[in-house]
């Protein structure tokens, strides 16, 4: 499902003292983070937090981000969101932002654009956004604004599967989703993991998440506060109280 299997021993994601916002707005504060590639990680946190602010950073979708940011090796300081694409980076943005006037399979082609290595591979991967997502196989002459919210999210998620990407930064898929459809959005995430791509998850889905992942962060005021497995996290009592209500 990736472009390339990432070298050996590389972390799939390096980010040290990041600190980025919006004109004279800060929102994150010295962030150090590490993703082992092919691993599940998720980042939770109140609304607020920086969270999406960290995706938009590593995507090269904020400007002015001191401090930094390395994909498998490769420095992404300055780069162009185009090039951060080509560097096997795929990102499912907060509210999906597809194409709405366009079709399922106009969308997904948009996915592979510019990129000759995954446009090659364009029937390959639209086969396996079909095998994970069946409803859009069933929908491709539809077009995107007229899906519900649920098979829109899986089309954004297609969409930046077809880019082949190593490492995919996925924000807020469940958001407005109904339970069923919410399911079915994590189950695909996971075994697009599976699969050997490397995924980053912001979630408000505490409890679904951090049963899926391998490590997790807690993003308070723009600063990661606290870090661990996954399972031990869903156990933390701070963490329980303050997400989960528990």
């Amino acid at each position: 499902m990736s472009a390339t299997a990432p070298t050996a021993g590389t972390p799939a994601l390096e980010i040290h003292g990041l600190e980025a916002g919006y004109g004279k707005i800060q929102v994150l504060w010295g962030i150090d983070l590490t993703v082992e590639a092919g691993s599940f990680v998720t980042v939770i946190g109140a609304n607020g937090t920086g969270k999406t602010t960290l995706l938009r950073a590593v995507s090269g979708l904020v400007r002015g981000v001191h401090g930094s940011i390395r994909a498998f090796g490769q420095d992404l300081h300055g780069h162009s969101p185009a090039r951060i694409v080509r560097a096997g980076i795929g990102h499912v943005p907060e509210g999906r932002q597809l194409f709405p006037l366009m079709t399922v399979a106009e969308n997904l082609a948009s996915g592979a654009d510019y990129l000759p290595g995954a446009a090659r591979e364009i029937t390959r991967s639209r086969a396996t956004v079909f095998e994970l997502f069946p409803r859009l196989a069933e929908r491709q002459l539809q077009l995107a604004g007229t899906l519900s919210g649920g098979e829109q999210q899986m089309l954004a998620i297609g969409r930046a599967l077809m880019s082949r990407p190593r490492l995919l930064l996925v924000d807020e898929p469940s958001l407005g989703l109904a339970p069923s459809l919410t399911k079915a959005v994590f189950r695909a995430l996971a075994e697009i993991n599976r699969a050997g791509v490397t995924v980053v998850l912001v979630e408000q889905n505490v409890q679904r998440s951090l049963a899926l992942a391998d490590r997790a962060f807690v993003l308070e005021n723009g600063r990661i506060v606290k870090q661990g497995r996954g399972s031990e996290l869903l156990d933390d009592p701070a963490v329980r109280e303050a997400y989960l209500s528990l």
